[in-house]
């Protein structure tokens, strides 16, 4: 649990699942990442608490005044070496950025990815998304050429990673 008074950051459960689609929804299109080669596709997106329940994933979400407002997890990168992890479908609602949840976010699941066993940690995004990226080179990622694994998100445009 986080102990910001303004947030709770706490593990997934299933009554999540509806509401953490709905802000991945919501939030993409805001961005420019509503059409093919998005996350927003994933099939995983409407039902997060059991495609984040295998080995090696997490997935938390931000609780504010008994509300879901935002979610991030780590997962091993599809189709990437075995040592590194993704941080994924990290985003939030209006309401729950600048409170920093995004740092408890990025730190919660830093510290679940290290303690799965996982050596690095990769992100996705796109140009526009300027605050989460300020927000990941912060927490130490720093920028790829190129892709790595094989996540099917060809709309992304800017890639990350960091050591563990």
């Amino acid at each position: 649990m986080h102990a910001d008074p303004s947030f709770l950051l706490r593990p997934i459960e299933p009554r999540d699942d509806a509401a953490v689609a709905a802000i991945i929804r919501h939030v993409m299109p805001e961005f420019g990442a509503g059409g093919d080669g998005f996350a927003i596709h994933d099939a995983e997106v409407d039902g997060m608490s059991v495609a984040y329940a295998r080995a090696r994933s997490a997935y938390f979400v931000v609780e504010r005044d008994g509300r879901v407002v935002g979610g991030g997890g780590v997962a091993p990168l599809e189709h990437g070496e075995p040592d590194i992890c993704e941080l994924r479908k990290m985003y939030f609602l209006p309401e729950a950025r600048g409170l920093g949840a995004g740092h408890a976010m990025i730190s919660r699941c830093l510290e679940t990815a290290n303690g799965f066993g996982f050596k690095r940690c990769y992100i996705e995004t796109l140009t526009g998304m300027d605050a989460a990226q300020h927000l990941y080179r912060r927490h130490g990622f720093t920028p790829l050429c190129s892709p790595i694994g094989k996540t099917g998100h060809h709309g992304c445009d800017r890639w990350y990673i960091r050591a563990l």
